[in-house]
């Protein structure tokens, strides 16, 4: 028996309950969590904006310990340290085989599986594949990578999707280059990484906005040089900012359909705008066919941060021993299990960056 957060259905609170969790079969791997970041996609596992079968161990971000690896298993062996990765590719999809990993169009396969009981009995599924809100889980093999070296394990939880996310955006879709100007929308957790990045990628201006004001001092330590609390006039606050062009690059990290719109608009003429916010189906985003011409913009989704975590983990390790990434910069919180209903509030409220359960 462990213990863990459980979400019963859709629309109701986590229970913090124990669980029983098997022993690892042929290709998985039992892990103990060392830590596990609160992401605002569980969030929206709980109001369902996302859907996976319930009742689910939720939990995505996450870093542990292998505790024991099942039959033919071979690339990690107890006592190694890993990542957990909730977006495995299968390698055979279609994205997979143009090398599109990120949109594997099997990755969350897993959510449906059984993988752990309740203490009645009763089955449960495990959230995004890893069910990392848990003090041990049981996953997939292709759901672990190998923690790289020089990277302290309970901060390397928040590589598994906050850096990994912020990091892509930057320098996979939107491709930043040296001297160009980005705008973030939204300092949570990933905003705050993707800040890093555009500091990383040599941005010039880097404006973090968000509705907090509180939220400044942290925007600046991870990178911006401007910060602008969201009103009806950001976009114009924004052009203001850079000469009355707009910023070369927007990066919307929220979700929601005005701050989408924002983002499009605080970009220069042929200017680039990567959306990272999950919203929901009644999110609608429009634009004459006029302004698509005129503007020449570009707007584009991105899963993952376009990220292969395999390639992309190793990258960041080495940003993080040559002290160009902060991971202790996105932590605001730190907290235990029973702490992630809070931190579910703060993150509706606008309040801090990343929360992180420590085990």
């Amino acid at each position: 028996m462990v213990r863990a957060a459980i979400l019963p259905a859709v629309g109701s609170p986590l229970e913090i309950a124990e669980i029983d969790l098997p022993e690892p079969g042929p290709g998985q791997v039992r892990v103990r969590l060392a830590a596990a970041g609160v992401c605002h996609s569980d969030l929206s596992l709980t109001n369902g904006t996302m859907r996976v079968p319930v009742p689910a161990v939720l939990g995505h971000e996450g870093a542990g310990t292998v505790v024991s690896v099942g039959e033919g298993v071979t690339h990690v062996a107890p006592g190694d340290g890993v990542v957990l990765n909730w977006a495995p590719s299968c390698g055979s999809c279609h994205a997979c085989s143009i090398g599109e990993v990120w949109l594997c169009g099997n990755a969350l396969a897993g959510a449906a599986d059984v993988y752990a009981r309740r203490r009645d009995g009763s089955d449960l599924h495990p959230g995004l594949n890893v069910a990392a809100f848990a003090e041990e889980t049981v996953v997939a093999a292709n759901c672990v990578l190998p923690v790289p070296d020089g990277v302290p394990l309970t901060d390397a939880a928040l590589l598994g999707c906050a850096v990994l996310t912020g990091y892509g955006a930057v320098h996979h879709s939107a491709r930043v280059r040296e001297g160009e100007s980005v705008a973030v929308f939204g300092v949570g957790g990933v905003g705050l990484a993707t800040l890093q990045a555009a500091r990383i990628a040599g941005a010039g201006r880097i404006v973090a906005v968000d509705v907090s004001p509180e939220k400044e001092e942290l925007a600046r330590s991870a990178g911006a040089t401007d910060y602008v609390v969201a009103s009806e006039t950001t976009a114009r606050d924004i052009r203001k900012l850079t000469g009355g062009q707009g910023v070369d690059v927007a990066v919307e990290c929220v979700g929601r359909a005005v701050t989408i719109r924002t983002a499009w608009e605080s970009t220069r003429r042929g200017g680039r705008t990567t959306v990272v916010g999950i919203g929901g189906k009644d999110q609608q985003v429009t634009f004459n066919a006029l302004e698509l011409f005129h503007w020449g913009r570009t707007l584009s989704g991105c899963v993952y941060g376009n990220c292969d975590p395999a390639v992309d983990l190793p990258v960041l390790a080495g940003h993080i021993r040559a002290d160009r990434l902060d991971l202790g910069v996105l932590v605001t919180d730190r907290i235990g299990l029973d702490g992630i209903p809070a931190a579910f509030e703060n993150m509706v409220a606008g309040k801090g960056g990343r929360a992180l359960v420590v085990f």
